[in-house]
């Protein structure tokens, strides 16, 4: 689902002097404001999308690449990267953006939350993310994909750099459970090491 900035959740992040915006599993979300756009990731993929020209960014946070692992009508399209690319990439396009100037950056798909209903799904994600931007020639200029930690991801606004942090391995659960309580646990307590950075382009 996508929130317009009446409805999006903000909090003001005082370690990086800007509002920011909480995507959480299903949810995407395009601004061409000064919003940062903060997830927390297992298995799932977030894509961090720019159009450096018209200053338009966005971000989603799907959970599996289409409904054939899971085809629950109760989960939001946006759940499944199929269509959340789709819809990042036109509300994109409604507020500004340009597709010739589109660029990603593209950060999850970790294997720490084995499902045994649904295995390898940070391998599906990711084959599924990486076909997806070739076939749409969206270039991909920064990536942190696979592994086996969950991460936190902060989309800095205007420069387009990303941070990330590598979180503690967590117990098994299910995987919408446990992606849900990422979303939930956004707290400095369970991280683990500094920033990496994925900088301006």
């Amino acid at each position: 689902m996508s929130k317009t900035d009446a409805t999006r959740e903000f909090y003001y992040d005082k370690y990086f002097g800007l509002h920011a915006a909480k995507i959480n599993p299903g949810e995407f979300t395009a601004t061409d404001k000064n919003i940062m756009l903060v997830t927390v990731l297992g298995s799932c993929i977030a894509v961090c999308l720019r159009d450096p020209v018209n200053h338009v960014h966005g971000m989603n946070h799907f959970l599996l690449p289409d409904a054939q692992d899971i085809p629950n009508p109760n989960m939001s399209p946006a759940s499944y990267g199929v269509n959340a690319m789709e819809l990042l990439i036109n509300d994109m396009l409604k507020i500004g953006a340009k597709r010739q100037y589109l660029e990603a950056k593209i950060f999850g798909g970790s294997n720490a939350l084995y499902n045994d209903k649904i295995p390898n799904t940070g391998e599906k994600n990711k084959a599924f993310i990486l076909e997806y931007m070739a076939l749409e020639r969206i270039p991909v200029i920064a990536q942190d994909i696979g592994g086996n930690v969950p991460r936190k991801i902060y989309f800095l606004p205007g420069t387009g750099e990303v941070k990330l942090r590598r979180l503690k391995i967590v117990k098994n659960a299910t995987i919408i459970e446990r992606e849900a309580d990422y979303c939930a646990e956004i707290t400095s307590g369970n991280l683990d090491g500094g920033f990496s950075d994925f900088g301006a382009a």
